[in-house]
């Protein structure tokens, strides 16, 4: 009995000890779980971020996460200039960015959180809402530059596309898709995915080029404005061989199984300062309850979230 309640009292003074300790910890302190941290966040990834920014906090008061919204290739010069600790872009760490990293002796990291799709916003009273990645491709070249050549009558006029940033992950991925070097004089950069959703909803013969997370979460009241603005157009892909003749949305299934073709893997880039919080907030977004919002917000989670039910 009496070391029954040796043990009983050990572990009384270990559970106060542990308590304490947070009692002294501090924002000025930096661990996984305290600190600050500064994340340049490509401005398609805003909704999610702010959900991660504000469970990562409620879960630990300690941690002041400050997430900064700039264009993809904005994010990653501030990455490069150690003017942030972490970054969250649609692309990994180029080899020249590696080394320069661990010239410094750093050891960078690109973590893959997250699979996105970019999505085709067009006018609600759009009645033909199906694309080819052909036509596309034409459209981005600059070789198709009306309405009618998309859609035999249509008296839309000419083709009007909206990005957020030139130098976004939404241009990146268009110009990655179909090798381009530069967009056609047909597209146009308004600063804010919210403003590219605005435009599409004022203007018949617009597409917009915007984020799935913006407008997929059925439960949120903004994403649900957001897409009560405009139309998804599906997208043909002749190049893939299971889905040639059928046309995809951007819905979490064909996101998931590849078939929509505008999709990008989402990294969270940390640039190698090892216990700190940038490390305590990689391991919150790849963890369940990270995870879990990344799926909320319409996107495919790189780490299935788990549940365990004990059947009886």
């Amino acid at each position: 009995m009496k070391g029954f309640l040796k043990t009983v009292f050990s572990l009384l003074i270990l559970a106060i000890v542990v308590a304490s300790c947070g009692d002294f910890m501090s924002k000025d302190e930096d661990s996984i779980l305290s600190g600050h941290l500064t994340v340049g966040v490509d401005n398609s990834y805003e909704p999610m971020m702010q959900s991660q920014v504000e469970v990562y906090e409620a879960l630990n008061k300690y941690a002041d996460i400050q997430p900064v919204y700039y264009p993809e290739s904005k994010v990653m010069e501030l990455l490069l200039a150690d003017s942030i600790q972490a970054a969250v872009v649609s692309r990994m760490l180029r080899e020249d960015e590696l080394k320069y990293f661990k010239s410094m002796n750093r050891s960078p990291e690109s973590i893959r959180i997250a699979v996105d799709a970019v999505v085709l916003a067009v006018h609600p009273s759009l009645r033909d809402t199906v694309i080819s990645m052909t036509q596309l491709e034409r459209i981005f070249k600059g070789e198709d530059t009306l309405w009618s050549q998309v859609i035999p009558g249509s008296k839309l006029g000419p083709i009007r596309i909206v990005f957020d940033n030139n130098g976004s992950c939404n241009a990146r991925t268009v110009m990655n898709r179909f090798n381009l070097d530069r967009l056609p004089s047909t597209c146009y950069a308004l600063n804010t995915s919210a403003a590219v959703l605005d435009y599409v909803h004022e203007h018949q013969g617009s597409i917009g080029m915007v984020s799935f997370s913006w407008i997929a979460d059925e439960e949120d009241s903004t994403a649900r404005a957001n897409r009560a603005k405009i139309k998804m157009m599906a997208i043909v892909d002749p190049t893939n061989d299971r889905y040639v003749t059928l046309p995809r949305m951007p819905h979490q299934g064909y996101i998931y199984d590849r078939s929509y073709p505008l999709i990008r893997d989402v990294y969270y880039i940390r640039t190698g300062l090892r216990g700190t919080l940038g490390t305590g907030f990689a391991n919150h977004l790849i963890g369940d309850k990270g995870q879990l919002i990344i799926h909320k917000m319409g996107m495919v989670a790189t780490q299935s979230p788990t549940r365990i039910i004990r059947a009886k």
